[in-house]
């Protein structure tokens, strides 16, 4: 059983698509027979919105899943109805950002390249801060910055993400507040690579031109081989993902290349003493 309702609500959907496809229905016929427009019962199966316990036993009575198999299903169905702890926040997060927070806290790994700015689960409190100031304005800072720490619980706790991160040298070197804030977030960066989940690396400027220079990302996988891997892509105001496993795999392949072009995890972090060293 999956623990966040972001991904049971996506298992969900692609259980619900899958069965009806294998029943041989076309979403009118499927929806006509449950009652509910094809717009709505199309939402459902791409996850852009939630359906009841009673409505997905309803679907599977259609599809003629019965028993455990059914059972399980509904189950995790409950499960998607429940609120995640990143809801509290949805005065301050968009909805198509609460969707990976909701991926991101059951990940299992999070492989991501970043070419401006330290990645969310990696910044200090300050650091934060300024870079909210600078991209969003000054509303509602500390329920962004609460926000944006309470994600990084991902990384302690019994079962801890599994985090590969490239980061652009451009990263470390850019002041993006004073100096004190800069050298407290590249001494913090120094400590979370310490953990053993954690893997940072720097791509340096001498390795040249790489396959993701216009394309900040993030990979992710789960413990549950029933939710497939997603690749997450966002910019000022929305967010994308990628579900298809073609791109996925390109991704990947991608993410892979960077590791190689990039310092190794022991020079990357004399790469980190020496910017905290800059900024100090």
């Amino acid at each position: 059983m999956t623990a966040s309702p972001t991904v049971r609500r996506r298992r969900i959907a692609r259980e619900l698509r899958q069965l009806r496809e294998r029943s041989g229905m076309t979403l009118d016929v499927a929806a006509r027979q449950l009652d509910m427009s094809k717009s709505n019962l199309s939402r459902i199966e791409n996850a852009q919105i939630g359906i009841k316990p009673r409505d997905v036993r309803a679907a599977l009575a259609l599809y003629q899943v019965t028993g455990n198999d059914a059972e399980a299903l509904i189950e995790i169905a409950r499960g998607a109805q429940q609120r995640g702890w990143w809801q509290h926040y949805s005065d301050v997060l968009p909805d198509w950002f609460e969707f990976y927070v909701g991926l991101e806290a059951e990940a299992a790994t999070l492989r991501t390249y970043e070419a401006e700015a330290v990645p969310g689960l990696l910044q200090t409190e300050a650091y934060a801060r300024e870079v909210y100031r600078l991209t969003a304005g000054e509303s509602d800072l500390d329920r962004k910055v609460a926000a944006r720490l309470r994600r990084q619980d991902v990384l302690r706790g019994n079962a801890p993400v599994e985090l590969s991160v490239v980061l652009n040298e451009a990263v470390l070197l850019r002041p993006v507040s004073d100096r004190r804030v800069m050298a407290g977030q590249m001494a913090h960066l120094e400590a979370v690579a310490g953990l053993p989940n954690v893997t940072i690396q720097v791509l340096p400027f001498e390795a040249g031109g790489h396959p993701a220079m216009n394309s900040p990302y993030v990979i992710l996988t789960f413990a549950d081989t029933a939710d497939a891997a997603v690749v997450y892509l966002e910019n000022l105001s929305m967010g994308l993902a990628l579900e298809e496993a073609t791109q996925v795999r390109s991704y990947s392949l991608v993410h892979e290349r960077l590791c190689t072009l990039a310092l190794d995890p022991a020079a990357s972090l004399i790469r980190l003493k020496e910017a905290s060293r800059y900024f100090t």
